[in-house]
Formats: C-alpha cells, structure tokens, sequence
C-alpha cells in the first residue's frame, strides 16, 4: 500500500463517506482546518483503502478506512505517524475509528472544544429584549462591528457580503454580533456564534442572539450546531441557556516525541 497526495475535489467520494460514520456533526472551526488541509488518499494498487487529511504539515485532521480495509487500521496508521512530522491531531469524539486508533498509541489527551447540537427545546426569548432589533449587516455596520469585536472575527467584508454576520441593535448601540456559518463538508448544517459588547455582558443578549440564529436556521431548511474552546465555561453556559446541548468533544492530542 501507499499514500499519494491529492486534491480534495479528487476524493469527495471518499469525504462524504467518512462524514456518514460521524455519530455527531463537526462545527466550522474543525472544517474550516481539514479543508485548508492537505489530502492524501491511501492505495492498495489500484484500489482506494482511505485517505488521511494533515494541516500546516504538522496537524493531522482526519483520518479514514474503508470499512473492508479495517483489519489494516492501526498499521496504516502508524504509517501516516511515522512517515510526518506531526505534532499533533484533532480527534472529534464523534468519530470512533480515529479515536480508538489515537487511544492506541497512548498519546498525551488534552481537551480543546465542545461542539454542540440543537436540543429543539422551544424556549422565550426575555421580555425585556423583545424591542432589540436583530437583522443580516450590512457594509453600513462594518465599522461598528470592527470597533466591537476586534480580532475575535477576520474578514469582515466578506463575511457580510456572504451573509454570515448578524447585527443585534438596541437603538443606535450595537449590543452584539451573530455569526452563521454553513457547512461545507456536511450539508445543510449551519455554525453559529454570537460575540456581545463587554458593556451589556450578564443581560441575556448573548442568549437571545444565539436563539434568533437558530429561528434563522430554521426558516432556512438548516440544522443550527456550534462549538465554544473547551475552557470557555461563560460561553458554554450561554449556549446551553439557548437550547444547544452537546455529547462530543474535539480532543487536541499530542504525539509523543518517541513516536
């Protein structure tokens, strides 16, 4: 067997039936490292047996076997391990197969994000916020949004024209900013967040901001999911507060010097 570098276009077959194994979806921030990474698919001759996807050369971000091909999982990836200078992998729990392999070779375990599903609970908005103005920015809002946010987002213009920030106005004081994005490896799934202005923290905006993006959802034929770093407790309690629940997490293991 060997590994050949590939494109991911190449192997979107192979992609979609990875995405099919997950007992749990991946939010935008683990998408958005396996697409900026590199692909290699795994050959036995002619036939494809998998493929394995390594960000930045140092990352390793997915790694996939074939059902008939199983019985060669741990020796293909000790493989991978051995032929690239990884440092690291991102393990979702919901897949079992890269987490089991990872388990094997006792790796260092730390814990880097929650990712979370819609519960479908239908819960009230706060009667005190129901005058605020939720709505999609627009170029108008680029300034107030940079001046509030700062570096927690990038590409700004972008991400308005796309559609993927939401502004939350109580009169002229932006209160906060919601950010929505869809997913690219599983379909029909949409990532959302909020960041609140430090000034109206404790009020519920957060809250409110991640219960309209889910209504958006909603209207849109799309399943809302989001993530929060593992540490985060004040954004997990929001999210949890809005009706999001979460059964898996994205582990950051460590490969061992020696390994």
């Amino acid at each position: 067997m060997f590994f050949k570098k590939s494109l991911i276009h190449e192997i979107n077959h192979l992609v979609n039936d990875y995405s099919k194994t997950l007992s749990s979806p991946i939010d935008s921030f683990l998408e958005q490292h396996i697409l900026s990474s590199d692909f290699y698919v795994i050959l036995d001759g002619l036939e494809e047996v998998g493929y394995y996807a390594i960000h930045h050369d140092e990352l390793l971000t997915q790694f996939y076997i074939k059902p008939s091909y199983l019985k060669v999982a741990q020796e293909l990836f000790s493989k991978v391990i051995e032929n690239h200078t990884l440092k690291s992998l991102f393990v979702p729990t919901c897949d079992e197969l890269y987490v089991s392999l990872a388990l094997d070779k006792d790796f260092h375990v730390t814990k880097q994000a929650y990712f979370f599903q819609d519960s479908h609970i239908d819960l009230p908005e706060k009667e005190s916020l129901q005058g605020d103005i939720f709505a999609p920015a627009t170029l108008d809002d680029l300034i107030p949004m940079q001046q509030m946010c700062g570096d927690f987002l990038d590409q700004y213009e972008y991400r308005i024209t796309n559609g993927e920030l939401f502004t939350y106005y109580r009169g002229s004081v932006l209160l906060g900013v919601g950010v929505l994005e869809k997913g690219r490896i599983l379909n029909g799934l949409a990532s959302i967040g909020m960041f609140t202005n430090e000034k109206y923290r404790n009020q519920g905006i957060g809250r409110n901001i991640i219960l309209k993006l889910r209504k958006w959802c909603y209207s849109h034929q799309l399943e809302p999911i989001c993530g929060c770093w593992y540490y985060n407790e004040a954004s997990k309690r929001t999210l949890e507060s809005a009706g999001m629940i979460t059964k898996t997490r994205l582990l950051n293991i460590k490969v061992n010097p020696s390994e």
